[in-house]
């Protein structure tokens, strides 16, 4: 990533000559993981792309200290040039294989009555982000699902030497205890509070529709040493829901200049689709147990619900065509959730733990795909 000390920066700062490198131990960094593996967003006016980059290896913190830069960061580059414009670290030195590589949602919205140039973000560390894209400039981080515990919440604070940075609880911080010592109850799971599937954003009602993981960890860091084409891991890791509940998933709108949850359906597994938002004020989504579902856009309201053969883990898309307008849903249980259903697994710490923590999938639905499509009513 091409980084210029003085012009590229980090919250209005300019990052600095020592930046980068510095923040690894020794010569880590040439095997520290931090890969940009998802989404790319680009602001034709600004000439920006915008992504996210991954977690740092090894999952063993102990192995890589200091802050790791720039794993964990949102990124915005000059599409031209290449050159960095501004970058942010949502989570430094992070511990808990949290990956910054979901999506970056870009919208117009008015903020104090004037318009701004915005990027949302839901982190797989459980913080909504909430950014001005043409200056990095940190507008909002809170929690979007209440679980989130491992950082008490973010320094928002200007003034403050840790402004942006996660305030972390130690009790549920790996690199606390050290290795081969197990740290239980970390909220979110190493899948995160939100994972590759996308949320939407609809600007009638100016709220944000997101497909949640309500899923917590066990997770004991161990000693791995870097061998060429294989696995680089340093952690094993256990999946169970929060305390007091056995849900795992939510499906939420959420209003990204405040902060907060707008309203919240609580799912039995995670939600693994992707959200559409519909100018007609209807949203969809799917369900592992295959269920596709519509809902009011400004309530929340259930409308409408179809078992599809098998687990959604796709997007729910819509098109027209020779004037008629069309939803369709491709099901077939997978992804990280369902992979122990997909793949035949039984071991309960296969699939770093998810074979465990959605050992009930089996009863709910079944391996296959199919692609469902539906007709609206004609106009």
């Amino acid at each position: 990533m091409l980084v210029d000390p003085a012009k590229t920066t980090e919250l209005g700062r300019p990052v600095g000559p020592d930046s980068s490198l510095t923040s690894w131990e020794g010569e880590q960094w040439k095997t520290g993981g931090g890969c940009a593996w998802g989404w790319f967003s680009y602001d034709p006016d600004l000439d920006l792309v915008y992504y996210g980059t991954g977690n740092p290896s090894t999952w063993n913190p102990a192995q890589r200290p200091g802050d790791n830069r720039w794993a964990m960061a949102i990124v915005a580059r000059d599409a031209t040039t290449g050159m960095a414009r501004w970058v942010y670290q949502m989570t430094p030195h992070d511990q808990w294989d949290y990956d910054g590589v979901n999506e970056m949602i870009l919208t117009d919205q008015e903020v104090g009555g004037q318009k701004r140039r915005l990027l949302t973000h839901f982190d797989r560390n459980g913080f909504g982000y909430t950014l001005d894209r043409a200056t990095g400039a940190l507008l909002v981080a809170e929690k979007f699902d209440p679980s989130v515990n491992w950082a008490k919440r973010i320094e928002l604070d200007p003034a403050s030497p840790a402004y942006g940075r996660p305030v972390v609880d130690e009790r549920y911080a790996p690199g606390t205890t050290g290795e081969d010592e197990t740290v239980t109850g970390i909220c979110p799971g190493a899948l995160g509070a939100k994972n590759q599937q996308p949320a939407a954003y609809s600007p009638a009602t100016g709220l944000f529709y997101v497909p949640t993981n309500h899923m917590c960890m066990d997770y004991e860091p161990f000693h791995v040493t870097y061998t060429p084409g294989q696995p680089y891991v340093g952690a094993t890791l256990t999946l169970h829901p929060p305390p007091g509940t056995d849900r795992t998933g939510a499906f939420i709108a959420w209003d990204n200049l405040l902060g907060r949850i707008k309203w919240s359906i609580p799912e039995p597994f995670s939600v693994w689709s992707g959200a559409l938002a519909t100018a007609g004020g209807v949203v969809f989504y799917g369900t592992l147990e295959g269920y596709l579902k519509a809902v009011d856009a400004v309530t929340g309201r259930e409308l409408y619900r179809f078992k599809t053969p098998s687990g959604i883990v796709g997007n729910v898309t819509t098109y027209m065509h020779d004037g008629r307008q069309y939803v369709a849903v491709l099901s077939g249980i997978g992804g990280w959730a369902g992979i122990g259903l997909a793949a035949g697994l039984t071991d309960p710490a296969e699939g770093s733990g998810a074979v465990g923590g959605y050992a009930a999938l089996s009863q709910y639905t079944a391996a296959g795909g199919q692609l469902t499509v539906f007709a609206l009513p004609e106009p």
